[in-house]
């Protein structure tokens, strides 16, 4: 019934925005200090566990190989809702999120996501080269980061792939560190992105194996672009394998 969808959604907000405030004094003392920065990690992913568990959504995470905690990587999610953002807080690994402007626009939020992660006007081709100055910048100092290789919910056909940018693998080519495909492959039933009311259902993140970089040069971005797709592509057809993925295009919003 969708009145029980309504409730369960306006629980769901009531729920991120409680948290949000109960460790916002911790993230805006944390963010003042670029050393204290890593710690804000820790609190992404206690903000992420309170959401999921007050809205008793079981989240699985599954990693196909161990992540090295001294190694850094560019995690390439696919990206179908709005949830897959909180989700990602739930791997076990620090990193920052390269993200569109528009979410440093949200009150309090905003500041507080604009002073830790990149973010990009995709408008813009300026901001577009300063973000990739930026993300190599922060990987220099130690940092791995998520980006959303599709940059954005793109695909109008779930839970089928839209085609990717080429901004993280050159990122990961030029610094020479892996890239790990993520494949979240039920946010978009949960939260729906033309809905935005949420079902209940258990969810999944998988962390699959890290494709090593070494020895690509930026004449193999599409070589290796093509492969994360593959390996996201190859994961979502286990679990829809009446709906095969395809690449399709969606206009920038």
């Amino acid at each position: 019934m969708k009145i029980v969808r309504y409730i369960y959604t306006g629980y769901g907000l009531v729920v991120f925005t409680i948290g949000f405030i109960v460790l916002l004094p911790f993230f805006l003392i944390l963010i003042q200090i670029k050393s204290w920065h890593k710690y804000v990690f820790v609190l992404n992913r206690v903000w992420a566990k309170w959401v999921f568990g007050l809205l008793g959504i079981p989240m699985e995470v599954e990693y196909r190989e161990r992540l090295s905690r001294t190694q850094r990587y560019v995690f390439c999610p696919n990206h179908f809702s709005y949830l897959d953002i909180p989700t990602c807080g739930l791997i076990a690994h620090p990193f920052i999120f390269v993200g569109k402007n528009s979410m440093a626009r949200i009150p309090l939020f905003g500041y507080m996501y604009g002073k830790i992660h990149i973010t990009v006007d995709r408008n813009s081709l300026k901001s577009k080269y300063n973000t990739l100055v930026k993300a190599k910048a922060a990987i220099d100092h130690g940092k791995s980061i998520v980006i959303f290789p599709e940059g954005g919910i793109k695909t109008t056909k779930m839970p089928k792939l839209a085609a990717f940018k080429e901004g993280p693998f050159r990122i990961a080519i030029e610094k020479q560190i892996p890239v790990v495909p993520v494949t979240i492959p039920y946010n978009w039933i949960i939260l729906p992105d033309n809905e935005n009311l949420f079902n209940w259902r258990k969810g999944k993140l998988i962390c699959h194996e890290p494709i090593s970089t070494e020895g690509m040069s930026l004449a193999d971005v599409d070589k290796l672009k093509e492969k994360v797709f593959s390996v996201i592509e190859t994961e979502l057809e286990k679990y829809f394998p009446s709906q095969k993925t395809e690449t399709v295009e969606k206009s920038e919003e």
